[in-house]
């Protein structure tokens, strides 16, 4: 085990350095183009609202890789330095509605913990096991179906998450200043948008694009870690290497959408190292073989709305289903 750990450690090393040439026009293909779109995307709601949503849509991709940068720069992987990481990600925080340390400090644990079945709730899409939910307390039972409804998660759940849950401090000094000060830069950032191209235009436009941004991040987070044959397990077993390589999803996109996406769908080998910039995930997967993992397709990936629950009988995921196999068993207890 331990040759096989320096073997994969050895692999992971030689992608983990960053190019700044290619960050720096990273950064320019990203935020150029978004703030661009942005402002058609406003001005277009004089002409239709018909072609403001069409706008918005490819504003709202390049929001999305935005994000992927400040991802980036949360795990100190985009920029050598980490003070240039640290401001980027700042910015392109408050372009995505995230505070820069709360956010990385959350991402962080879920890192750590992914898979692990004792250590679930910080960063992550909150899974009930099937024991848990059948003991759990009617409304308790009732806020989760809510939680794992499709339309609740993707549609509502999105907004809710970037609009409101990220206003809310949490523990830590550094995280709850960091909430503070982004809520500070959102308050003068929005205000100022609204007195410079007025507040109609641009808070249809801001809502359209953090509702469309929104859902497709929460999609691509729920896809990397809610698939057939995910590996979970309890703290005492849980093993790194198998929650990263089979924990988390390969999600095999059509190239303009990896771009978009700025190539998180290599998400098994980002969590065997969060220190290899996006550019070069696809490197990695390409020239090792043991990255080659079965992957999840665009339309494959849609399966996996059906799942709701971990059922560790049967070690995976189940829909709500599988409650008719455990439900008469416990009445009779």
């Amino acid at each position: 085990m331990n040759t096989e750990k320096f073997r994969w450690q050895a692999i992971v090393t030689q992608y983990a350095q960053s190019d700044l040439r290619r960050s720096l026009w990273q950064v320019m293909n990203t935020l150029i183009p978004y703030f661009g779109l942005f402002y058609l995307s406003m001005r277009s709601v004089e002409i239709s609202i018909w072609l403001t949503v069409p706008l918005s849509i490819l504003t709202a991709g390049f929001m999305v890789r935005t994000f992927i940068i400040f991802h980036d720069c949360g795990h100190g992987s985009f920029f050598k330095s980490q003070k240039a990481n640290t401001w980027l990600g700042r910015v392109t925080g408050l372009l995505t509605f995230t505070p820069y340390y709360r956010w990385s400090h959350d991402h962080a644990i879920h890192h750590a913990t992914a898979g692990d079945l004792d250590r679930r709730g910080t960063g992550d899409v909150y899974t009930m096991t099937v024991e848990e939910y059948l003991s759990a307390p009617w409304w308790k039972r009732f806020g989760y179906r809510v939680m794992r409804n499709p339309i609740a998660m993707f549609v509502f759940g999105s907004l809710i998450v970037f609009v409101i849950t990220q206003r809310i401090p949490t523990k830590g000094r550094r995280e709850q200043a960091s909430v503070w000060w982004t809520n500070l830069s959102l308050a003068v950032m929005v205000t100022a948008m609204c007195l410079l191209f007025g507040w109609k235009e641009y808070l249809f436009v801001q809502l359209l694009v953090l509702f469309f941004g929104a859902s497709t991040g929460i999609w691509l987070f729920y896809v990397q870690h809610n698939f057939e044959g995910v590996y979970w397990d309890r703290h005492a077993q849980w093993d790194f290497f198998k929650a990263s390589i089979q924990g988390s999803s390969f999600y095999k996109l059509p190239a303009v959408l990896n771009w978009f996406s700025g190539n998180i769908g290599y998400h098994h080998i980002h969590h065997l190292s969060a220190k290899i910039p996006n550019y070069n995930l696809p490197k990695a997967y390409k020239e090792n073989p043991v990255f080659h993992v079965k992957p999840i397709t665009l339309l494959s990936s849609f399966k996996s709305l059906k799942w709701r629950l971990y059922d560790e009988a049967s070690r995976g995921l189940a829909g709500w289903e599988v409650l008719k196999k455990y439900q008469p068993v416990k009445a009779k207890g």
